[in-house]
């Protein structure tokens, strides 16, 4: 079972041992995963599209087989960026395409931010701007409150990935820090980037963009995507019919979720824009 130690990680506080899966050869792509963790969300139905990829998958800190310390604060994504590309380091990769979900996609997103050279594509699923999430406050609170009101077999995945002694606690510090960003945003603005995501518009080395979101993404709030696209008008944006918030891993959608991920990862690497 392949892990890396990082002696210092942005998202721990401190030393962390970073589990993580791996899957072919070829050009490294990086899922990252949402704020559940990989196997409630897995991509196990869009693997056997990826042959020519090297599909790296890790847990950060906090979640999973990884050490179980993360300081979840309202700026946890940006750390947790950070704490990719450590995470990168080690394993001697300069350079990925990145699929981020949900949390993940908001993760790959600072990455693109912090390092454009060394995103070689930004896939973003699933994908959040707004601290606020005015739609998923209740949402949040039953995480905090209620972590098996999604029934047994969620509570099954989730203790097998994280363990039964620490699932809850995992759920409870990611519903907390998602009621604090939407207290921060009242604050301090809603979008979850500082204003910086436009930034990608004027960097030279800034990588292509696709965004393939779920049509019926319950997570997503009225404006989140026209923000998106205000923001980032050269991405491209497609939106998944029948799709929730997780359209890889959906029997209505997946299909298509294939579809657009071949065409993207084909257009990264110089083809045509055919997606």
């Amino acid at each position: 079972m392949p892990f890396v130690s990082l002696p210092h990680s942005p998202l721990s506080g401190g030393p962390t041992r970073i589990h993580y899966r791996e899957h072919g050869t070829g050009a490294p792509l990086i899922f990252l995963h949402s704020g559940w963790g990989y196997e409630i969300f897995s991509i196990h139905r869009v693997l056997h599209a990826l042959g020519h990829y090297r599909v790296i998958i890790p847990d950060r800190s906090g979640y999973g087989r990884s050490s179980h310390t993360a300081v979840m604060t309202p700026d946890f994504h940006r750390r947790a960026a950070e704490e990719t590309f450590l995470f990168l380091d080690a394993l001697g990769i300069q350079q990925a395409i990145l699929w981020g979900h949900s949390d993940g996609s908001v993760i790959a997103a600072w990455m693109a931010l912090q390092h454009p050279e060394r995103c070689a594509g930004l896939v973003l699923e699933a994908f959040h701007y707004s601290r606020l999430k005015a739609n998923s406050q209740d949402f949040f609170r039953d995480m905090v409150e209620r972590p098996e009101c999604w029934g047994e077999r969620v509570s099954h995945i989730l203790a097998a990935d994280h363990g039964e002694d620490f699932w809850r606690q995992m759920l409870l510090a990611e519903g907390n820090v998602w009621l604090a960003l939407h207290h921060h945003g009242l604050a301090a603005g809603e979008d979850l980037y500082d204003g910086r995501l436009r930034e990608l518009n004027y960097v030279e080395s800034a990588p292509k963009v696709a965004l393939l979101h779920g049509a019926e993404d319950s997570r997503t709030d009225p404006g989140e995507l026209d923000a998106f696209r205000r923001e980032l008008p050269a991405a491209e944006i497609r939106l998944i019919a029948g799709g929730e918030h997780c359209p890889h891993n959906e029997s209505r959608s997946v299909q298509e979720f294939t579809r657009l991920l071949l065409g993207a990862l084909h257009w990264f690497a110089g083809g045509a824009k055919s997606f």
